[in-house]
């Protein structure tokens, strides 16, 4: 690629979000972020891995409490000193590495609010990928061998934690399609067909950006 470019996934669970970024990435020869970033906030830090783990795309259970101690929350900055819940700080720390990745290199990252947080950018690509709920049970079942019986409850409680973190930590609405560049129906498109997508948004963004 000669020119840079961050593409940020949000994704339903059990859409394929991750697999489409990765094929993403590897197609376009970039780096691929996602459990990776819980990796690089661990060693940042010095904190357990697993502690992160934990807490990851999770919000903190008082949003009163963040912000009466100055959370970082809707842009805001919070000083170091304050102690607050893990998962805000795994947000703050999250926020930077995301913003260190993306001034360095062309990369896709999945989830972790980065579209929010790289909004300011001009080279980035916002995509939400999701899809209906029998795709979606079916792949869940498939790869991740959550019982047939809990699946649907799982995937429900999944969506709602994700769309509560990013709604907690961003002051948007997760899943608006006005926050995303695309928005893609991985059920009915597929993952290959939902790659060729991006793709050919790539090109024609280049394309446009040329003339």
């Amino acid at each position: 690629m000669n020119q840079k470019l961050i593409i940020t996934i949000g994704r339903q669970y059990g859409s394929g979000g991750r697999i489409i970024g990765k094929k993403i990435a590897d197609e376009l020869g970039i780096s691929f972020y996602n459990k990776e970033i819980i990796e690089m906030a661990a060693k940042k830090t010095g904190m357990s891995e697993e502690a992160f783990e934990k807490v990851d795309e999770t919000a903190a259970s008082s949003l009163l409490y963040s912000i009466a101690t100055g959370a970082y929350m809707f842009g805001n900055y919070v000083s170091p000193q304050v102690d607050l819940p893990l998962n805000d700080k795994l947000f703050i720390i999250q926020s930077e590495i995301i913003k260190s990745i993306a001034n360095k290199e062309s990369c896709v990252i999945v989830g972790r609010c980065a579209d929010y947080i790289l909004k300011d950018r001009k080279d980035v690509i916002n995509i939400f990928i999701h899809a209906d709920k029998e795709t979606r049970k079916a792949r869940v079942t498939d790869e991740y061998n959550i019982s047939v019986n809990n699946v649907e409850g799982y995937l429900n409680k999944i969506d709602k934690k994700r769309s509560t973190y990013y709604n907690y930590y961003t002051g948007e609405k997760w899943g608006n399609s006005a926050n995303y560049h695309l928005c893609l129906d991985s059920g009915a498109l597929g993952i290959d067909g939902c790659v060729h997508i991006i793709e050919s948004y790539i090109k024609e963004i280049g394309n446009s950006n040329k003339s």
